[in-house]
């Protein structure tokens, strides 16, 4: 731009300041809409600004430092901006700043050199407030489909989680950080009866409100699903059949899991999910292998059960892939990496849970959701090992069966200190349970009583699959009375398939518990 002949001075500096006198060029950058200003020199004297700038500001004095003259420029903090400009000898641009007149702008600011080697910086402010405050409006949009995604996963996950009597629980959920990252991963913990608990973990692939409302049905299925007592295979078989009504173009992985206290292994099956995680009570960590099928939704695939010991003083953890998988990572490093953070953590499942989404790096601003389910099954000692204990009976048939069962139970009940009346329930059940074990099942038979600090469990199995159901027996009946009669005096019963073709009959008795202050 060339320089002026003619000089403006400031009152308090005779430092000449080139203005701009060339009224080809004035006529020019007065008409453009946009602002327009000129500073020279090393402090940024101004020489220049054009109409809409002074629309915009107000008059400013020309030869003044921009500090004082343009405190607009040094209120958006772009004094700095014009230093590195001069400088670098580079034209910069800062987008979308809000101005003391309450618009938005962007700024370009352009070295120019001047007639007679003086340097200066052109100014150009283009008005971008429709395009900001329609951004904002997005903006403002994204976040409340956000927190409606959010606020509805949280909805349809567990409140509270069932608490089991062998099991320790703890488990969390995070967002991620942005819209896309809100999905559809969600964990369960549901109490089956007879001392097993089911444990579920799951990711509806996709984002957004929809893959929260397909979390939800799943999980409710799930749910229903596990009060039949099935194995773990055949809940996922029933669920996959279940996501392609839902929506044939929408899948999920799901891994789903049963613990039996009397068994001391964790029984799962896994569509698609990633392992389960083991760590014995020595400190080692074990990787849950193979059956793994693929994820809900695509249909045409038996699935089946595998098994993880999970013994007293062990912890498992079931996870999703927010917690693992990383941009240009491999997936088994982050498991890998996630088995030696579960080597090293200790103390209740909810430090724990917490030690792993730390060490995994998880933050407010994650780009995917996570949820983390981690279990305990802690190992009992000194009188604490006293309320819970197990006692078992072969029964070999025959007429005198249940005479030894009823023996059997009595001198167990009396062992382990219950009430009387308490004792003389739990010796009917055991007796209508064996009798009907004997007339309606088939070797070999088992008696097990177990009590916890909640409660007491007798559980009788035989070879039989037919599973027993209540019904009305007529007064001229000679049978059909013995699961009526557990059914009254018990708190709860129920019956499942077991694997190998038998069945398992059991009922529990909620123990008094003592009055805390």
């Amino acid at each position: 731009m060339p320089a002026a002949r003619a000089e403006h001075l400031n009152d308090d500096d005779a430092t000449p300041v080139p203005a701009v006198d060339d009224l080809k060029v004035r006529e020019v950058l007065d008409r453009v809409p946009s602002l327009v200003a000129l500073v020279h020199g090393p402090d940024h004297r101004v020489a220049y600004v054009n109409d809409a700038y002074t629309a915009a500001f107000g008059p400013r004095p020309v030869g003044a430092p921009a500090r004082g003259a343009l405190p607009e420029l040094a209120e958006l903090g772009l004094l700095s901006l014009l230093d590195q400009v001069l400088r670098s000898g580079k034209p910069r641009t800062v987008k979308s700043r809000k101005a003391p007149d309450g618009r938005s702008y962007t700024f370009t600011c352009t070295p120019i050199t001047e007639d007679g080697g003086g340097r200066g910086v052109l100014v150009f402010a283009t008005d971008v407030t429709d395009h900001a405050e329609a951004a904002e409006r997005l903006r403002a949009s994204e976040r409340r489909q956000r927190e409606t995604a959010v606020t509805l996963q949280r909805s349809l996950l567990p409140q509270e989680l069932e608490e089991p009597d062998d099991l320790r629980i703890a488990a969390t959920y995070h967002p991620g950080g942005t819209e896309a990252a809100v999905g559809g991963d969600w964990y369960d913990v549901i109490t089956l009866g007879g001392g097993r608990t089911a444990l579920v973990i799951g990711d509806v692939m996709g984002r957004g409100v929809r893959a929260a409302a397909v979390m939800g049905q799943l999980r409710t299925a799930v749910r229903a699903y596990a009060r039949l007592d099935l194995p773990p295979h055949e809940v996922l078989q029933l669920l996959d059949g279940l996501a392609m009504e839902i929506d044939a173009n929408q899948i999920a992985t799901c891994a789903y899991a049963i613990h039996d206290p009397n068994e001391g292994r964790l029984v799962y099956a896994s569509a698609g999910h990633l392992p389960i995680l083991v760590r014995d009570e020595n400190g080692t960590v074990q990787r849950a292998d193979e059956p793994t099928g693929p994820p809900l939704g695509t249909g045409g695939w038996m699935h089946s059960s595998g098994s993880i010991p999970l013994g007293p003083g062990s912890t498992a953890v079931l996870y999703t892939d927010g917690l693992v998988e990383r941009r240009n990572e491999d997936l088994d490093e982050g498991i890998a990496a996630l088995e030696r953070a579960l080597a090293g953590a200790r103390g209740t499942p909810q430090v724990v849970c917490d030690r792993l989404v730390r060490s995994a790096g998880v933050t407010p601003d994650h780009d995917d959701d996570v949820a983390v389910l981690v279990l305990q099954h802690p190992a009992r000692k000194g009188a604490e090992s006293e309320l819970f204990r197990n006692a078992a009976l072969e029964l070999l048939g025959g007429v005198e069966a249940a005479p030894r069962a009823r023996a059997f139970a009595s001198g167990v009940l009396t062992s382990w200190r219950f009430p009387a009346e308490l004792h003389d329930l739990g010796v009917l059940a055991t007796s209508e349970l064996v009798a009907n074990s004997l007339q309606h099942g088939t070797p070999p038979m088992r008696l097990r009583l177990r009590r916890t600090d909640r409660r007491l469990i007798i559980e009788v199995t035989d070879g039989d699959d037919h599973l027993p159901r209540r019904r009305r027996a007529e007064p001229g009946d000679e049978s059909g009375r013995g699961i009526s009669i557990v059914a009254t005096i018990a708190s709860n019963w129920g019956s499942r398939r077991t694997p190998g073709g038998g069945k398992a009959v059991w009922c529990e008795f909620a123990l008094p518990q003592p009055d805390r202050p």
